[in-house]
C-alpha cells in the first residue's frame, strides 16, 4: 500500500463503521508491531488501540471519522478530521442511548514508513463531544 492509502483504510475502514471489515482486521496490516499511539495524557500500543476501536465500534454504530485535510513532509502526514457518531451504552462514563450525537475536531500526526504507521500523535475534542451528548 502507498502512505495515502494507508492512511484512507485507517479513517474510512478502521475509524469509520462499515460493513466491509473491521478495526483489527484492517489495522493488523498497516500498523508497525511497535507502534504508539499517543495523547495528551496517555499512549496506546498496537493492541490497545485496535481493542479501543473494536469497542468503539459497538457502543458508537454509526461512528464516522471524515478527513478534511491532509498535509505531508516526508514521513509526516498531518490529518484533520472530523469524528461523529451517536453513542448508546456506558460513553466515556458517560450513559447515552444513542438519541444524542457528537460532531468534534480531531488531529493527528503520522509517521508512516514502507507503508506502515509507525506512531501517531492524536488530539480529539472530547470534551466538546461531551458537551454535546449532555445538551
Amino acid at each position: 500500500m502507498t502512505n495515502k492509502e494507508v492512511i484512507a483504510a485507517f479513517y474510512g475502514k478502521a475509524l469509520t463503521v462499515n460493513t466491509e471489515t473491521r478495526p483489527t482486521a484492517v489495522l493488523t496490516p498497516i500498523l508497525e508491531d511497535d507502534f504508539k499511539s499517543s495523547g495528551s495524557v496517555d499512549s496506546k500500543d498496537k493492541n490497545q488501540l485496535m481493542g479501543q476501536l473494536e469497542f468503539f465500534w459497538k457502543i458508537i454504530p454509526n461512528l464516522k471519522w471524515e478527513v478534511q485535510e491532509i498535509i505531508n513532509e516526508g514521513d509526516k502526514y498531518v490529518v484533520r478530521s472530523i469524528a461523529s457518531g451517536n453513542p448508546n451504552g456506558d460513553f466515556m462514563g458517560m450513559p447515552t442511548d444513542g438519541t444524542k450525537s457528537f460532531k468534534i475536531t480531531t488531529i493527528d500526526i503520522h509517521s508512516i514508513k514502507d507503508g506502515k504507521i509507525v506512531s501517531t500523535q492524536h488530539v480529539e475534542d472530547w470534551a466538546t463531544a461531551m458537551r454535546q451528548l449532555k445538551s
